[in-house]
């Protein structure tokens, strides 16, 4: 049922795409679910899994704000995460993608130079005596062994080239970045990586007839060499071997690139922006926008991710304010979690290169992007159930979210009103949620796909309005941190069940989940959409876009100076 609880919101100020008054201080808290998208799923009786998942949070912001489906790139094209938030962002992958390998490295916390190459490397498996390689990925749970190989590997030097400087670092699960500095270097090469399983390893080749080309293939060959010497005599593949795992030894090499050189996002959109993005290549294609990266320890980037340290982060930083805006606390320790207050102390960020974080902006934030990723390993796992339950985990997450930040909103109108009653002025703060995906990965193919994804926005204050229950209901999430459902403990669960999604299941029906209620009945504003699907999506109002458009839509949405027609005539 939708919530009694009053809209806050004139009618005036419900119409997508109205002017802001200045006295407005919007800012939009943007959540981006890798993967997010499928296709019907027998076992899930011709549902996907979006729609099998209980997510009244996801359901409110559609049935709260305008809908669409989106291309994260263009019709037809199964895109990569890397391509797809550059369109996202703003920046077309075509004009400006230099491979994937800068941003993995600079994410992993390597500093680039104009000249450097980057790759995005795996640790993996090589049959010694035949060159082929057995597994791309060498294990996904190498968080132990993955920081120690690194460090033995840092500063490596290749043999006939003393000139050229070599850094490794870790990134996340089987992965590290990879950079080579030194004289005369080019992106234009192919890598090492057979890109499947028994095939075997490549062979770096120039990709034009530059002598930059050439020299740089000979250079990354036998780096390739110098890695799989060293790492086939290393006490932990001894190690490993006696255990009967599988032994790193070797790091495929693919995606050389360099540091893109692209106006900043500040410049672009008019926006402060700053991201959770512990994925590092995500992080580093946001230091490549200039976008600063939230310092959040617990958010890893897998299963083992907390979402509520991320959605603590983004209310945080969303929630701190220039100093004339921050007259007042909010204590949030009696609603079972804190974040602190307005004009709290700038948020601390990643910087590549250095140990520690430093402070972010003081001012705050008008754009956090929160990205996350475990639905996309799901999808990639062809794990049906635990891509339906990475999805409800979501859920709660953005209902954290938004017990957060509508504490910041509702107390920021207390402090409005008793300055309005002393005959002050004084900004208003506004929030918007935002959510949608950079591409499908259908649990049925394992890997990515050309499937739109569902796109939605909406103000905070009409979500309040849509959750069922409304404020009660909003101020009831519980703050405390959970796990993301693993494959394990969902097939714990479905052992105790008759089925872990029946058939005919899910938003169609009104499942209910354990902790949780079904979403709103129908639309409060916007459009007439009431579900967060690819199929709800497909029915609203923005229809079917490209990825280039979405942060025009955002823009235009929060009003900072974008009307809908301007939107759509601006430079990509």
């Amino acid at each position: 049922m939708v919530s009694d609880t009053p809209n806050p919101r004139s009618e005036a100020d419900t119409l997508p795409g109205s002017s802001v008054p200045p006295s407005v201080t919007t800012r939009v808290a943007f959540i981006l679910i890798d993967g997010i998208g499928d296709v019907a799923v027998p076992s899930l009786g011709g549902l996907t899994p979006l729609q099998a998942a209980n997510t009244p949070n996801l359901d409110a912001i559609a049935a709260a704000g305008v809908n669409g489906l989106m291309d994260p790139v263009e019709p037809g094209l199964a895109c990569g995460s890397d391509t797809a938030h550059l369109s996202l962002l703003g920046y077309n992958p075509r004009h400006h993608y230099r491979g994937r390998g800068a941003f993995e490295s600079m994410g992993a916390g390597i500093p680039m130079q104009p000249g450097d190459i980057a790759f995005k490397s795996n640790f993996a498996v090589i049959d010694e005596a035949t060159g082929v390689v057995v597994k791309r990925r060498a294990d996904r749970h190498f968080e132990e062994e993955g920081p120690i190989l690194c460090r033995h590997l840092d500063g490596l030097k290749i043999p006939g080239f003393p000139d050229y400087q070599v850094s490794i670092k870790y990134a996340t699960e089987h992965r590290c970045g990879v950079v080579v500095r030194g004289p005369g270097l080019s992106d234009r090469i192919g890598g090492t990586d057979p890109l499947k399983d028994g095939r075997p390893l490549g062979v770096a080749t120039p990709l034009d007839d530059t002598p930059e080309a050439d020299l740089t293939a000979r250079v990354v060959n036998a780096l390739s060499d110098a890695i799989r010497a060293e790492l086939r005599s290393h006490p932990i593949n001894a190690q490993r071997a006696a255990q009967g795992k599988n032994v790193a030894n070797v790091v495929l090499l693919r995606g050389c690139g360099i540091r893109i050189e692209v106006p900043a996002f500040k410049d672009k959109h008019g926006m402060r922006a700053c991201m959770v993005a512990p994925t590092k290549i995500i992080a580093g294609l946001g230091l490549s926008l200039g976008i600063d990266i939230l310092h959040v320890p617990a958010a890893t980037g897998d299963y083992r991710t907390c979402l509520a340290s991320k959605a603590e982060a983004v209310a945080a930083a969303l929630s701190t304010v220039p100093p004339p805006l921050a007259s007042g606390k909010i204590d949030q320790t009696n609603q079972g979690g804190q974040i602190g207050q307005i004009g709290r102390s700038a948020p601390l960020i990643s910087v590549p290169g250095e140990d520690d974080p430093r402070r972010g902006c003081r001012e705050g934030y008008e754009f956090a992007f929160l990205h996350i990723k475990a639905v996309d390993d799901a999808g990639h796992d062809k794990a049906v159930d635990l891509k339906v339950r990475a999805l409800e985990a979501v859920d709660r997450m953005v209902g954290q979210l938004a017990h957060r930040l509508w504490l910041v909103q509702r107390e920021r109108e207390k402090q409005e009103q008793g300055q309005l009653e002393q005959q002050q002025q004084q900004q208003k703060l506004r929030f918007c949620l935002c959510v949608t995906g950079d591409h499908s990965t259908p649990i049925l193919y394992g890997d990515h796909a050309e499937e739109p994804v569902p796109f939605a926005i909406c103000d905070l204050a009409d979500f309040v309005h849509a959750v069922p229950g409304g404020e009660a209901a909003v101020f009831g999430a519980d703050l405390s941190p959970f796990p993301i459902p693993t494959a394990a403990t969902v097939a714990a669960a479905a052992a105790t069940a008759v089925g872990s999604v029946a058939p005919g299941e899910g938003k169609g029906a009104e499942k209910k989940g354990v902790g949780s209620v079904p979403g709103a009945a129908g639309s409060v504003a916007g459009d007439a959409v009431a579900r967060f699907s690819e199929s709800g999506a497909a029915k609203g109002s923005l229809g079917r876009f490209p990825g280039c458009e979405m942060l025009r839509i955002i823009k235009w949405w929060s009003g900072r100076g974008c009307s809908a027609q301007t939107c759509l005539q601006e430079g990509y």
